[in-house]
């Protein structure tokens, strides 16, 4: 577990002029991010580790349902997708190689994986399948905006699921929502699920997943057992628009929010697999076309949806699921004093323990160290110094509320110390 004198952690006091979302402003002044140009982000260290937070909960989630992890290529055929008609989107790269050859960088890969698809799968037996990886996505977006919320490069989960008929593709597809359902609630967010629209993915049916804030471009209608992007709700049978801009359905009135899209799922049925020959036989030996559904979903948005969801006037305030670190350890004193000395026994204690520890051990005083403590938002912060010689208990503050919890014993055994920090940690939000 690192250090604070060694580890890149760059913090900033002033926002970048141009945020405007809490996430933008936050996660750059935090040194989670940096910016290398125009909707190209970069993640830095402690960022990084809460992007992989998110991930390690989707491919858990993924793998529970008989999800298999591949990856594919970003620079792709540029043929694939002009056999489906996608060539044509405006916010896909497109581009050519040395010899002239056209290539294209995936947004999404339904093109790729059917392209496999109809190379490997064969008969009946060979179905179902649910395939997925985390792969980078480039799109040409021409107006990127709100730090990491709407980028021209990001990292998605995109899963693949493939069957023999809508039966299947249904069946797929529902285990698809119990499986994101289950990562939603693993986040820690405020979330729903509402029916959306295939836009260009095409296919016969879709749920968007969205995490309310303010700082959302999508906007939800919400109502008693109804929940849809405010597009379909639109042309919806029952919704209306009324006089003064608001909307009721059936009669009854709907809460119209900003929201974070932060996923996505597609019933795709033939749509891919018909331009590109993903077919199979069946038990007659008559070939038919493969049914298909993909689900997207997004570390990045998940990340900043909880910066917004939960911050406050000091800074972060991580969810537990989502904390870079589970404890920010502050230590008082100088080099050589005995305060320092217990901060790095501590230290020890914890990471051998295999709690998640930032230790500050910088040569700083104790207001910046807290200022910046608060900024990061790890949920739980431990502070060592004269003071807790004196009183022989480490203070402790829970990040949620700026509470303060109960001292823990600085003399005990160690392994009461990490007993002490793991009860404590897991009661957390």
């Amino acid at each position: 577990m690192p250090r604070l004198s060694e580890y890149m952690l760059p913090t900033e006091k002033q926002a970048p002029a141009d945020a405007e979302a809490i996430s933008h402003k936050l996660m750059v002044r935090a040194g989670l991010i940096r910016q290398m140009g125009a909707g190209m982000w970069t993640w830095l260290p402690a960022g990084w580790r809460t992007h992989q937070k998110v991930v390690q909960i989707v491919r858990e989630e993924m793998d529970a349902i008989g999800g298999q992890e591949m990856l594919m290529p970003v620079l792709q055929p540029a043929e694939p997708w002009r056999k489906t008609g996608r060539i044509e989107i405006e916010e896909l790269f497109k581009l050519a190689d040395r010899k002239g050859s056209e290539l294209v960088l995936a947004m999404t890969h339904e093109e790729a994986v059917t392209f496999h698809a109809a190379q490997t799968i064969r008969s009946y037996r060979d179905l179902p399948q649910i395939l997925y990886h985390f792969q980078v996505k480039e799109r040409d977006e021409p107006r990127p905006r709100a730090g990491v919320l709407r980028t021209r490069e990001f990292v998605m989960k995109d899963a693949y699921s493939f069957d023999r008929d809508q039966a299947g593709m249904e069946e797929r597809y529902e285990l698809h929502v119990g499986a994101y359902d289950r990562m939603m609630q693993r986040t820690g967010l405020r979330w729903y699920r509402v029916e959306g629209d295939v836009g260009m993915m095409g296919g016969l049916g879709a749920h968007e997943y969205m995490a309310p804030c303010p700082a959302g471009e999508d906007e939800v209608l919400l109502g008693e057992g109804y929940a849809a992007n405010v597009e379909v709700a639109a042309n919806s049978p029952g919704v209306q628009r009324t006089a003064d801009g608001s909307y009721v359905r059936d009669g009854q009135p709907l809460t119209l929010e900003p929201a974070i899209e932060i996923g996505n799922i597609f019933k795709l049925g033939t749509r891919y697999s018909v331009p590109l020959g993903a077919t199979y036989l069946d038990e007659q030996g008559e070939e038919r076309p493969v049914w298909m559904a993909s689900y997207g979903i997004g570390p990045a948005r998940i990340v900043a949806a909880a910066v917004e969801q939960y911050a406050d006037e000091h800074g972060i305030s991580w969810p537990r699921a989502l904390a870079p670190f589970q404890v920010h350890l502050v230590g008082l004193g100088k080099l050589g004093t005995p305060e320092r000395e217990a901060a790095d026994t501590v230290y020890r204690t914890l990471g051998e323990g295999g709690i998640e520890t930032l230790y500050d051990d910088r040569e700083l005083g104790p207001g910046e160290k807290f200022a910046e403590a608060e900024l990061l938002g790890c949920p739980l912060r431990l502070t060592v110094g004269r003071r807790t010689l004196e009183s022989g208990e480490i203070e402790v503050q829970v990040r949620r509320g700026r509470a303060q919890a109960p001292g823990i014993p600085l003399a005990g055994e160690p392994q009461a110390l990490v007993g002490a920090v793991d009860e404590l940690w897991q009661s957390l939000p």
